[in-house]
């Protein structure tokens, strides 16, 4: 239900704003009491509270300005910026008890705002994790190996994260 009230909400959004596509980014978290959904998302622009309010109508909304740039900042910072924001919450898929549906993702972004997808091979995870640091021009921030969980069933897995 939440995956089809936030596409009414980013439709119904992008009309407000004359009806130009714009990049967005969202991520569902479990409310700390089990019980239902609700949403994070980042925008690459400033959006009226109100519109944003108008736009949704399914109850709360809080805003929050994702900032601590320096002026004349990139966007690519920016966008980093929102990224470690949302994947905290992405990231949450990977620990606890919390059941993931088969088949569907735990993030979205805006039709024809996908990321391209970059493929790296090595002789090893610490040779691919390199060159991606090399692409990001960064290093993780947060790493995960399946090689320090003992009872590891699958297939050898590292996981990282860059930005915040």
């Amino acid at each position: 239900m939440l995956r089809l009230h936030l596409g009414e909400f980013f439709r119904s959004l992008r009309s407000s704003l004359g009806g130009t596509a714009f990049p967005y980014a969202w991520v569902p978290e479990w409310h700390k009491t089990g019980h239902g959904l609700h949403a994070h998302f980042a925008v690459g622009r400033f959006i009226k509270r109100s519109l944003i309010e108008a736009a949704w109508g399914h109850g709360f909304v809080h805003i929050k300005l994702l900032g601590d740039l320096p002026v004349g900042s990139s966007n690519l910072s920016e966008a980093r910026i929102a990224a470690g924001y949302l994947s905290k919450y992405v990231a949450k898929s990977f620990a606890g008890p919390s059941v993931r549906v088969l088949g569907l993702h735990r993030y979205d972004v805006a039709q024809n705002f996908r990321p391209r997808p970059v493929a790296l091979s090595g002789l090893s995870s610490e040779d691919v994790l390199s060159q991606a640091s090399m692409l990001l021009e960064s290093q993780p921030s947060v790493e995960w190996s399946s090689s320090s969980v003992e009872d590891w069933q699958g297939p050898p897995c590292v996981w990282a994260q860059w930005g915040r």
